[in-house]
């Protein structure tokens, strides 16, 4: 998806960072299986700048970011944190990656932002079969600061390798949730 700019209070917040774009991931050698590459196609919701309308809520029309499915709140710290997506995508396989235990996965990312805080940046992602010969489709379905109303959804378990869940969805493999 082609993201247009988000405009509000005169000022434009591009969303370029976030048009889909194809990595190719390289795994090296190891343990005597041997090195392979894997091409991915890329595209990054708009959960991962947005916010769910909630529960009684009223958003400020001014606020809301439409595509042809929903509508949701521009979030602007999910806007800033957004321009380390790709740079962190591009980094998977060097990561921690979980399993969901819902048929997604997600990684976190500790933020230090300005103020010392430390955040929990979480991205949710969803690896399948492309049509195209040999490629991966991952969806970046949303990326946000872990915070009391999260607390919730995430699952205490091991951590996958990103190169696994890539050769086993290009070879049609069940991802078991670790244990």
């Amino acid at each position: 998806m082609i993201w247009r700019p988000f405009r509000h209070g005169g000022e434009e917040h591009d969303l370029s960072h976030l048009h889909p774009a194809t990595i190719t991931y390289a795994q090296e050698a190891k343990g005597g299986k041997p090195a392979r590459c894997y091409t991915v196609d890329v595209i990054f919701s708009m959960h991962c700048f947005t916010r769910g309308i909630k529960a009684g809520e009223c958003p400020d029309p001014n606020l809301c970011y439409r595509d042809d499915r929903e509508t949701r709140v521009f979030d602007f710290q999910r806007y800033e944190l957004s321009h380390q997506l790709p740079d962190i995508v591009r980094g998977l396989c060097g990561r921690k990656v979980y399993h969901s235990g819902k048929g997604n996965f997600f990684t976190i990312e500790i933020v230090d932002k300005r103020t010392g805080a430390r955040l929990e940046y979480e991205i949710y992602f969803v690896a399948s079969r492309s049509s195209r010969s040999g490629r991966v489709n991952l969806v970046v379905q949303s990326a946000y600061v872990r915070d009391p109303e999260h607390l919730a959804n995430r699952p205490k378990l091991k951590p996958i390798g990103f190169p696994v869940i890539l050769f086993n969805v290009l070879n049609n493999k069940a991802i078991r949730v670790p244990k």
